[in-house]
């Protein structure tokens, strides 16, 4: 019996219940994202056309209180002109006889609907006044009477009383064969507009021409310049600032704040000596009839994320069903997957019996591959050793001791070299190396050369050498690297073994990194892609095992450069080796 035999539960079902409730929670998703997408442009679209609807309107409304002012006052402006030239006035005052004049400035008040109207003498003395209780009254002092008693004309003035509030008078001197022998008064009632703008919701205030408010629906407001009158207002609570705060961010950014509340100011010129009205609307009648709107949006949404959910509950009793079925089958699942698991246990052992003796048979290939590495690494620092050998055997022959221990310190040299090398190959299985120092690699390339002195003392080839003459710093493994350089010096000297007139170019360049150039013109490069790999040579049975460049490749990553190779334009082969270059920055580190 195998796990094949064993027959599956059914998953259809399920899976498809459940792909049926991710699409049940994508819609429920995509309704949500709609629903925020849907009421925050409607909420920008609607505030922005019911704010321009609103202000519209609130100019309209500026405008009419505009014309109402200009008209009282054009009203009242006529009055003293015609008071001035009445003839009874005028005999009163010349004959000091008041006993009517109080009786007919009452008569012209209640035709034209002037505030109060007063008759002063030269004195300043009220001798007449629809107010009675204003009779007797000294205003030699009062502005309005200086201003009428110096000029000709009709002259307004602004008085601010003590009680709070402003005076508004129109004045005009009385004359008598050119003559000043009083003064006419007729104060001018603005303040009923105040009242009838309190009635309203917005704030409305009209400045004059040096800024100062005269007229206000806010009675703390005159006086002050509306900068000042704006920054009139009481410390909100901490509740009072969230709502705030919330209704600022739902409506259009406020041009103003009245008592802490974002308000839309409107501002219109009074053409009337320099005076300003600006009205003040809140935002609560466009947050009523935006929010209305909004409402139902938020109730249609609501209404499909209940019917979506309802399908969810249906699908997740659905779901409940199959899951217990599915249950009931695993059961029995589990029951033949018992069996079958004391059957794979038994093959598991036999398994691994035939793992062991696999890995045996790894070990041992692995010992070959690293004895042929060592064989390969080493054969040419013996083949030096041998020549220096006999080269100390000739002197010591001839009585020459003193250079015979030269050589005997090159042998000794190749010795600890021999040494490095065994413990590097030890070590190819892991990265980097642990003797890394700023390394010359003009030494490097002649100190490989060197090395290489007995094999090319034996061939005639023509080495051309080209280096530059300040430092080429590295930061690498000296003996790895030298153990590269001989590697490609080498697999040039065999590649042009079999070729007329044999030259081998060196160029070390310095740019960006640091380059070393073999060419050879031998007979080039075969196979480029497997150059590289272990094992893989072209060279007869005996000559080489193929690990040269693999282990030069190796030795190349490990520090942090690489090793390409190509066929020259020309014939013969280029082994090309890049190390990243130690500027004077890192030298100075190091």
């Amino acid at each position: 019996m195998s796990l094949s035999d064993i027959p599956a539960p059914s998953p259809p079902p399920a899976r498809a219940g459940r792909r049926s409730a991710w699409w049940l929670r994508g819609v429920v998703a995509g309704i949500v994202l709609v629903a925020v997408a849907v009421i925050w442009i409607t909420n920008a679209w609607l505030t922005a056309r019911f704010s321009e609807t609103t202000r519209n309107r609130a100019e309209v409304r500026v405008a009419l209180y505009t014309g109402n002012i200009l008209s009282e006052l054009q009203r009242n402006s006529v009055v003293p002109l015609l008071l001035a030239r009445d003839p009874a006035l005028i005999t009163a005052l010349d004959v000091e006889n008041y006993a009517l004049t109080s009786a007919r400035l009452i008569s012209a008040q209640k035709e034209i609907g002037a505030a109060s109207i007063l008759l002063l003498d030269a004195y300043g003395r009220v001798v007449a006044a629809t107010d009675r209780n204003e009779l007797g009254s000294n205003l030699s002092q009062a502005p309005h009477y200086i201003a009428g008693l110096r000029s000709k004309d009709t002259v307004f003035t602004v008085t601010e009383r003590d009680s709070g509030g402003f005076e508004f008078t129109y004045s005009r001197s009385v004359l008598l064969d050119n003559q000043v022998v009083g003064v006419i008064l007729v104060g001018v009632d603005l303040s009923k507009f105040e009242r009838s703008w309190s009635v309203i919701a917005d704030a409305i205030a009209v400045t004059d021409s040096e800024g100062r408010i005269i007229l206000a629906t806010e009675p703390r407001w005159r006086g002050l310049t509306m900068d000042e009158a704006l920054a009139v207002r009481s410390a909100p609570s901490a509740i009072r600032r969230a709502l705030q705060a919330t209704a600022d961010w739902a409506n259009e950014p406020p041009d103003a704040y009245v008592q802490g509340e974002a308000v839309m100011r409107i501002d219109s010129r009074v053409p009337f000596r320099g005076w300003r009205m600006t009205s003040f609307s809140t935002y609560d009648s466009i947050r009523e009839r935006v929010n209305a709107v909004l409402a139902l949006e938020i109730m249609g949404f609501a209404i499909l994320m209940a019917l979506a959910f309802y399908q969810l509950s249906r699908r997740a009793r659905f779901q409940t069903r199959l899951f217990q079925r599915e249950s009931a089958e695993l059961r029995q699942l589990n029951a033949r997957l018992q069996r079958e698991i004391a059957e794979r246990e038994k093959a598991q052992k036999d398994l691994a019996v035939a793992e062991q003796t696999l890995a045996q048979s790894s070990k041992l290939a692995a010992l070959g591959e690293m004895s042929a590495a060592v064989s390969h690494e080493l054969n040419q620092p013996l083949a030096a050793m041998k020549t220096y050998l006999a080269g100390a055997r000739l002197l010591l022959q001839r009585d020459r001791p003193a250079e015979a221990m030269s050589s005997f310190q090159r042998i000794d040299d190749l010795i600890e070299r021999m040494g490095a090398i065994t413990r590097q190959l030890k070590s190819y299985a892991r990265k980097g190396g642990e003797a890394f120092e700023p390394v010359d690699l003009r030494l490097c390339l002649s100190s490989a050369l060197t090395m290489m002195e007995p094999q090319l003392r034996t061939r005639a080839v023509r080495i051309v050498r080209t280096v530059p003459r300040g430092a080429v710093m590295v930061m690498a493994d000296r003996i790895r690297l030298e153990q590269v350089i001989i590697n490609l010096l080498r697999n040039a000297l065999d590649a042009t073994r079999e070729t007329h007139d044999p030259q081998i170019e060196i160029l070390l360049a310095a740019g960006e990194t640091a380059r070393l150039s073999v060419r050879d013109n031998g007979h080039g490069i075969s196979e480029l892609d497997k150059m590289f790999e272990p094992f893989w040579t072209t060279k007869k049975p005996g000559d080489g095992v193929g690990l040269g460049l693999a282990i030069s490749s190796g030795i190349m990553k490990d520090l942090g450069g690489r090793l390409t190779a190509r066929n020259a334009p020309g014939g013969g082969a280029v082994f090309e080796m890049q190390l990243p270059i130690l500027g004077n920055e890192a030298r100075a580190a190091e």
